[in-house]
Parts: structure tokens; sequence; C-alpha cells
């Protein structure tokens, strides 16, 4: 029997195994993946038309190739915050931020996507970059709601990620054979990402398809937007567990970031 188009291939390594893979590739990422990547980065960095002034994080920053035009657009007034689940990626990132003497714009932090260490509504925009598909495919819609729920009322999320919307061909099941073959080394794999997004309560504003190595790759930004009375069904869980589970201190989150100037209340 044929396989639906629509079955996602699942992530079988370990948040640990990928850490560990993230760090040891850190020193020649950029030179492997740098010009695949380049192309859908700026489509996305121009269709989310940042501000001056606004907060913006980035998860999964990588080895920073993004952070450092997101600072050039917030300009001194603003933030943009970058969080990786690997050391060695964020050691590359750190090194470009001090030559690019960006220090005093941009935050950096190594920890888990899936466990953002951020209040809710910290950030006027998000932007994740080959990041969502190394989730596995249970895991997507919980991550969803956390980043939309970091985002404020009127933010937006850009998403890049491989796409698998339309026709499954040959190099498509060639990649996805690779992935489940080596996880290690072909971590991305194709995901259904504007129906993921849409799912998640949010907004499509945009959506495009660029292809990257023959592959499809869709860049799609959302908006935080939704009716009062059609709150979505992972902020309704979410408040339920809070109101039945009292937080441990452990569970307290930071400060949401704050704008130069601005002081807590």
């Amino acid at each position: 029997m044929c396989k639906s188009r629509a079955e996602i291939s699942r992530v079988t390594r370990s948040k640990r195994e990928a850490r560990a893979s993230y760090d040891k590739m850190s020193r020649w990422y950029d030179v492997v993946a740098g010009h695949f990547e380049s192309k859908h980065r700026d489509i996305a960095l121009a269709q989310m038309n940042i501000q001056e002034g606004e907060i913006i994080l980035e998860i999964g920053c990588g080895t920073g190739r993004s952070l450092l035009a997101l600072a050039q657009s917030v300009d001194g007034s603003g933030r943009v915050y970058g969080i990786d689940i690997s050391e060695g990626m964020l050691d590359i990132s750190r090194a470009k931020v001090r030559r690019a003497r960006l220090s005093d714009r941009i935050i950096l932090i190594c920890g888990d996507a899936a466990d953002l260490p951020f209040r809710p509504h910290s950030f006027d925009a998000i932007l994740v970059i080959f990041t969502l598909e190394l989730f596995d495919t249970p895991e997507i819609p919980i991550v969803l709601c956390q980043w939309r729920k970091a985002l404020r009322d009127t933010g937006r999320i850009c998403v890049v990620a491989m796409s698998k919307k339309g026709k499954v061909g040959l190099v498509m099941r060639l990649y996805e054979w690779a992935h489940r073959r080596f996880p290690s080394y072909v971590d991305c794999r194709p995901i259904l990402v504007w129906k993921a997004l849409k799912d998640a309560g949010l907004h499509i504003v945009d959506a495009s398809e660029v292809s990257g190595w023959t592959l499809p790759v869709e860049v799609v930004v959302a908006k935080k937007r939704y009716h009062p009375l059609e709150q979505p069904e992972c902020d309704r869980t979410t408040e339920n567990k809070k109101r039945s589970s009292p937080r441990s201190p452990t569970q307290v989150r930071q400060d949401s970031p704050k704008r130069p100037g601005q002081t807590a209340k």
C-alpha cells in the first residue's frame, strides 16, 4: 500500500543527541549550510518587515547569521534575543556579535525552544528558520502554542521550513530515506508548515514556496490575532493545567524582555 503524501517522517534522535551533533558541526556549519539557507533567510527578513525599537526573538539562532541583520533593523532602541540548544553554535554567534559590536542589543541564551524562558507577550516578532521541522510531529503543535504565547497581541511569527506540501517526487523520497537513515546529519525533514501554523491558532498573512536543493521550502508569516471568543484550544488547555497544577519555583520565567531605558514595573 502507498503511503499518504501527507505522512510526516518522525524525529528519532534525542535532544541530547541533537545538541551533541550541533556542537560538533558548529565550526563548519556556515560552510556547509550557509549558502543553502541564505536565500530563504533574506526572503524571511524582508517579509517580517522589522521596525526600529522592536523586540525580536530568533528560535534556533544557530551561528547567528540572522541575528546581525535583525539587530541592525531594530537599531539601538530595540533588542534581539536568540535561543539555541547548542552551546557550540552559540559560541560562533557570540564571536560574530562581538566583531559587529552589537553586544548591547543582542542577547543569546542556550536552551530548549520547547521550553522558552520568557513570560507571555514578550516579543513583537519571532523568526524560526529550519528549526520547526526538527521537533517530532506530536511536539510541533505544543511548541507552536508556546511560541504564539510569547508574542504580543499584535505580534507576528515567520517560519521557514522544508515543506511536505504538494507532490512527493523521487528527490523528496530519497531525502526522507536519508533523514530516517542518518538523522544526525540529515536532520530537517519536510512538514506541513502552513497547516501547522493555522492549527496553532495563528492567522496566516503571507505564504510562499521556494526551492532549495530541488526540495520545496515554505516561508510563512502569521500573526497572533483571533477573536476573544475563539481562543485556540492550546490556550484553553494550558490555562486549565495552570489552574490544576500550581507552578513550582523552578517554573518561574524570566522577566519579559525590556526595551532600552524601560524599567520593570
